[in-house]
């Protein structure tokens, strides 16, 4: 197993279709990640307990948090205002619930696992647009949170400073929060989240820094900024040739 962040979906909450807490949570509780690993991949791909691999230092196991509930997905959705329109997708002062997305290359099957979560909200009639794009077209609009609400995301590394490596604004900012290189996103920015981030990484007690990793991974999920799906591995193959073989960290 890869350890550091699990592949997710993760959301840019300065669009206003995901600003609502409530609206990622039900999305959330609408993907079934088991579904989607016994569908596309094999038993060397644990499902996400997570947003970090449960070989990563400093993992809690939040499945009950994870947990695919269509029903509570639903009732979300509802007290959030989103209703079936005519056209069987959620709709709320005229716009719809639709997000576009692009498939991340270097991830293993990452079109069919976006396909199969946008199968998984259109059931709750939320649409996911899974675009392949050209490498410009990507780069562009994956900086743009009004163009991908929604974007793929995962990052392998030993250390749990992987996760402020992630979200953190003047790193990876997958989030894609003020302050970052996108020149897009009006005003959000999670200060809570950021000072956790910053006390990962500054924190010399081991001890202490691995309760502000669990601490991180608890307000991620309870924000609803991620969903992850699975543990993703690496395969080797060897021969009875093949000597002196070792790992790094990773």
């Amino acid at each position: 197993s890869t350890r550091g962040i699990n592949n997710s979906v993760v959301f840019r909450p300065d669009n206003e279709l995901v600003a609502d807490v409530k609206v990622r949570r039900a999305l959330l509780h609408a993907v079934n990640s088991e579904e989607i690993v016994k569908t596309i991949f094999s038993d060397n791909y644990p499902v996400a307990t997570s947003i970090i691999a449960a070989t990563a230092q400093g993992h809690v196991d939040l499945a009950e948090k994870l947990r695919h509930d269509p029903e509570l997905a639903d009732s979300l959705l509802e007290e959030a205002g989103w209703v079936v329109g005519a056209s069987g997708l959620r709709e709320k002062d005229g716009k719809v619930l639709e997000f576009t997305t692009y498939e991340s290359l270097p991830q293993p099957q990452n079109r069919a696992t976006l396909q199969l979560v946008a199968q998984q909200w259109a059931a709750l009639g939320v649409k996911l647009n899974v675009l392949a794009g050209d490498s410009g077209s990507r780069v562009v609009d994956n900086l743009d949170p009004d163009k991908t609400a929604v974007s793929p995301a995962m990052v392998g590394r030993a250390d749990p400073d992987v996760i402020k490596s992630q979200y953190y604004p003047t790193n990876r900012n997958v989030l894609l929060q003020a302050g970052g290189i996108s020149d897009k996103v009006r005003s959000f920015r999670d200060d809570t989240l950021n000072g956790l981030l910053e006390a990962i990484a500054s924190e010399t007690n081991r001890e202490k820094r691995l309760e502000l990793v669990a601490e991180v991974q608890n307000y991620v999920v309870d924000q609803a900024y991620a969903i992850p799906i699975f543990e993703e591995p690496q395969v080797f193959g060897g021969a009875p040739y093949l000597k002196g073989v070792s790992f790094e960290a990773v």
